[in-house]
């Protein structure tokens, strides 16, 4: 596993061996960043991002690679979080970023107590668990983390729809790669990336 392009490009990345740590593979990750980028590789300059189910952390990673602001990593698994550090140690990454190891409420609470505001949240449960999706999705539509330019990725298997629609949160597209999938969600299902959806 390695950084697929920007400022790491080809850096490689740890992974923990186990089912629960399952990686966004370098394709899912060239797709998904391809389309934030959209033919502007600096798109995503001084971006701030929540990487929730962080796991490696290779999307937050990538995102710094490609301009990133801010990161921050959300991740209750020690050994998860303790691998995420030693990643961005690894590649020199000194500040910029939070790894938070509280549950989805304690962050969004603490978050939201700090005004930030996301530009990209990516959230990628274990697939086995399935009801987290409705669950993230439904607290980040209720969230002030998350306004009307955010734009909020679901990576999921294929087979497996993790919904249109919650609350406020729309899905404007869905990107099949391989075995996964991506679904891109806005607030109002606001149309973007320059793609139907």
């Amino acid at each position: 596993m390695r950084v697929v392009a920007g400022k790491y490009k080809g850096r490689p990345l740890r992974s923990l061996s186990g089912m629960d740590i399952r990686p966004t593979s370098d394709r899912v990750r060239e797709t998904l960043f391809n389309v934030l980028t959209a033919g502007n590789p600096e798109a995503l300059e001084g971006s701030v991002w929540l990487d929730l189910f962080a796991g490696t952390g290779a999307v937050g990673i990538e995102a710094f690679s490609r301009g990133a602001r801010q990161v921050y990593f959300v991740e209750t698994s020690t050994p998860a979080a303790k691998l995420i550090e030693q990643n961005l140690q690894n590649l020199g990454i000194e500040g910029g970023y939070k790894i938070l190891r509280e549950d989805l409420a304690g962050v969004l609470w603490r978050l939201e107590r700090e005004h930030i505001a996301a530009d990209v949240v990516f959230l990628d449960p274990p697939y086995r668990m399935q009801q987290a999706y409705a669950e993230t999705l439904t607290a980040l539509a209720d969230s002030s983390l998350v306004w009307a330019m955010s734009l909020v990725i679901a990576e999921h298997e294929k087979k497996f729809d993790p919904g249109a629609e919650f609350g406020s949160l729309t899905r404007i597209r869905k990107l099949v790669q391989g075995n996964s999938a991506l679904s891109f969600y806005r607030i109002g299902g606001l149309p973007d990336l320059n793609k139907p959806t």
